[in-house]
């Protein structure tokens, strides 16, 4: 026998707490009050005629809205470590790897606006630029490539931006937690090389530390993949200003090729080596 009138009466009565209704009818949530969509598409503040000035803030947007999602991974991911639940960060970390190959990918769009588009607004552009993206330092410094001289010579960070950025440079790192993890398995890691002798016992023998070298590859695969954009973003800079300074004064790609030796677990590349 199905449900009787009253039955639906009563249901329709329960308490928020215990009753989710879904579809029209609930009428508590919507697609864009949820997402904030007036918020979000209202965002886009043209400073000039030109048509391809709306392709140029939507894609810088997005990569701030991938960066945000990246910190909340990164960061998750360093704590899943530190407290030993080290099949979450993994997982974490394969989420980051896809994550990046988008904001790789994307570059591929941007490349759609040709030089002569580009130079339509870019000097309404200055003196604003990526250099100036904080999120992109704290992913830098929560990474491992902490840099506290950012944080002295750039002037035009806010009280906020300053806060976040000190507070990543005081912060354990993802290495940091890696090295939780060594400890944890019963591996010296006071030194570096320590945790590089550690790095081989680990890499000879994967079926007792198959956790400790999956994560170990996760986190290369994290470096790999910044320095993969690192290097994409200078030649799409160069395809689409030449050798020109950036609109932030710095030497454009010039500086730009100074960040393609970084590296945020230099201590895993060495390994490659001595195995």
């Amino acid at each position: 026998m199905g449900p009787s009138p009253g039955d639906y009466g009563r249901a329709m009565t329960q308490t928020p707490d215990t009753f989710v209704s879904f579809g029209e009818q609930g009428a508590q949530l919507t697609y864009g009050s949820y997402l904030r969509l007036p918020q979000l598409l209202d965002s886009q503040h043209l400073e000039s005629d030109a048509h391809d000035e709306l392709l140029f803030i939507t894609i810088h947007q997005v990569y701030e809205l991938w960066f945000k999602q990246l910190l909340h991974e990164v960061g998750a991911a360093r704590e899943a470590m530190t407290s030993g639940k080290l099949w979450w960060a993994q997982h974490l970390l394969g989420r980051v790897a896809v994550i990046e190959r988008i904001l790789v990918q994307q570059v591929d769009v941007l490349e759609t606006m040709t030089p002569q588009d580009f130079l339509q607004f870019r000097q309404r552009l200055a003196p604003a630029s990526g250099f100036q993206s904080v999120q992109f330092r704290e992913l830098e410094f929560a990474s491992g490539a902490k840099d506290a001289s950012y944080v002295e010579r750039f002037r035009g960070l806010t009280d906020d931006e300053k806060r976040r950025l000190t507070a990543r440079l005081e912060e354990p790192t993802l290495w940091d937690a890696f090295v939780d993890v060594l400890r944890a398995n019963d591996l010296p890691a006071d030194t570096d090389a320590e945790v590089s002798e550690s790095m081989r016992t680990v890499a000879h023998d994967r079926s007792e530390y198959a956790a400790v070298w999956a994560l170990s590859e996760a986190l290369l695969t994290h470096d790999e993949l910044a320095a993969s954009w690192r290097a994409r973003h200078i030649v799409m800079v160069e395809r689409m200003i030449g050798t020109k300074s950036g609109t932030g004064g710095s030497s454009g790609s010039a500086y730009l090729r100074t960040r393609l030796p970084l590296r945020y677990f230099p201590v895993l590349w060495e390994l490659r080596s001595d195995l």
